[in-house]
């Protein structure tokens, strides 16, 4: 391996397992603001706990993916220092703004939320929640905007080589970044509602107490899960027709489309050797004019095949690398501007698969809790804490696949934007040592596996617990209840 491939490693490793992380506390701190508030309003103590026992695991999850997100900054400066000068100007705004901006008050509230419990009155208390978990969603707006401006870059002009900002405006309000944020956060409360299902059916089996806490929670999940997937179908497609246009050889190789078709057939299972870019031992399973569809609107209209695709590419963006010792072993070779066929195929299709269990699951425990019924099963109970993986499964692969698509950019040209603003992913690596990368990357491959056993460790030990973890007992003296709940967590 070279320093771009080893680099590549470190960054993705890092980043999928950070991203297991956010969608969780995204989703859990909303539905916990929305628990106090159903307690603020109500007065039922059934509320308070859940408020309790599911802010405690937020808690844990929400320290992990700050530990583990403070890499993903670093390694812009340790490995890919070209790709930083070269965006800086762009890519720096939303990262300041979600540094500064929405992580201040995320950390701010939260810190009043913790340590607020009967020491502000019960609505302000109240409104630190919200505040916390919609500064979550703030924090994921400003992230994605940066990234979308990697996939779409706008609002900027070329000036001596590099794109300079001029309108903060046009890169929050990038067409990419509006049609991908609704999509994850629609996948952040899918992630959450297969968490509450999973733990709540966990508990309702297995236990007699707090019945009725575990089964509003499963509830909660059920109908959360099912909304989310709904909402991820609609956001999917919009964000699919706009790949097309923006990243046609991305959704070519998504669908393993090596030639030209009119109308184009939507690929549900390929066989063979997906790896060819000319699928001369590739056989598909369609829906025939399909992809036409998705991609337009219109059963009849044409969608590019790779070959084509990598002419135009081979036109406008070059046949070879330039020689240049930085480049490494890619120094004056042919350019492939066709994505791993396999990640991209795959990944495309195991999103869909498991997102589609974890609506599956979502559905199954609203119908077994339909009537006032309690699900007692041990094979739904093993199902469903099997269900919690799906929806992550789900997310990380959206994401692998999002990444991967775009190579052999880093910043993916704007076919209707300014020219020159783009980058080969080659360009943007550091000028390091492949055994001062690998040393890297061997150490925070380490350390994120131990934060990983420390993650599970920390969830399952909580989860277990129960309302009991989270509650004094109910023998305890009142003035003393009190105080205990403050220091619940």
């Amino acid at each position: 391996m070279d320093v771009l491939d080893l680099a590549r490693w470190q960054f993705g490793i890092t980043t999928v397992y950070h991203f297991l992380m956010v969608p969780l506390t995204i989703g859990l701190a909303v539905l916990v603001a929305g628990m106090q508030t159903a307690w603020v309003r109500t007065g039922d103590v059934k509320y308070l706990k859940m408020t309790k026992f599911w802010g405690k695991l937020m808690l844990v999850n929400f320290a992990m993916g700050v530990v583990t997100g403070i890499v993903q900054e670093f390694q812009f400066g340790m490995t890919w220092s070209a790709y930083s000068r070269f965006v800086g100007d762009a890519f720096g705004a939303p990262l300041a703004m979600e540094g500064l901006l929405a992580f201040f008050v995320e950390s701010t509230f939260l810190g009043l939320w913790i340590f607020g419990w009967d020491k502000l009155p019960k609505k302000v208390h109240l409104a630190c929640a919200w505040a916390f978990s919609l500064a979550t969603v703030a924090s994921a707006y400003f992230i994605l905007a940066a990234n979308s401006w990697m996939q779409h870059p706008v609002g900027v002009e070329l000036v001596d080589g590099r794109p300079r900002l001029t309108s903060i405006w046009a890169l929050l309000t990038n067409n990419t970044a509006l049609a991908a944020i609704p999509h994850t956060i629609a996948g952040c409360f899918a992630v959450a509602g297969a968490f509450l299902v999973g733990v709540a059916v966990w508990h309702l089996t297995r236990r007699k107490e707090e019945r009725q806490v575990w089964r509003a929670s499963l509830k909660l999940g059920g109908v959360v899960g099912m909304v989310s997937f709904a909402l991820l179908a609609v956001t999917g497609d919009l964000q699919g027709k706009l790949m097309f246009e923006q990243q046609p050889m991305k959704m070519a190789a998504a669908e393993a489309l090596c030639h030209t078709e009119q109308p184009a057939s939507f690929s549900i299972f390929a066989y063979g050797d997906v790896a060819r870019p000319d699928c001369e031992n590739v056989k598909s399973i369609t829906v025939p004019a399909l992809l036409s569809f998705l991609a337009h609107n219109d059963f009849s209209s044409e969608v590019k095949g790779i070959e084509d695709l990598v002419k135009e590419y081979r036109a406008k963006y070059g046949e070879f690398y330039p020689v240049d010792p930085q480049l490494g072993e890619l120094s004056g070779q042919p350019i492939d501007y066709v994505p791993n066929l396999p990640v991209t195929y795959w990944g495309f299709r195991f999103m869909i698969g498991f997102g589609a269990l974890a609506a599956l699951a979502a559905a199954a425990a609203l119908w077994l809790t339909r009537g006032g019924r309690m699900p007692s099963s041990p094979w739904f109970r093993r199902a469903a804490l099997a269900g919690i993986a799906t929806p992550f499964i789900a997310n990380s692969f959206g994401w692998i696949f999002t990444e991967m698509g775009r190579q052999p950019f880093v910043v993916v040209p704007n076919p209707t934007g300014v020219d020159g603003v783009w980058m080969f992913t080659a360009r943007g690596v550091s000028g390091l040592s492949v055994g001062e990368v690998l040393t890297s990357l061997i150490v925070l491959t380490l350390v994120y596996a131990v934060l990983a056993v420390l993650e599970v460790f920390l969830l399952r030990r909580y989860a277990r617990a129960g309302i009991a973890g989270v509650m004094p007992p109910p023998d305890k003296p009142a003035e003393k209840k009190s105080d205990e709940l403050a220091f619940a967590y």
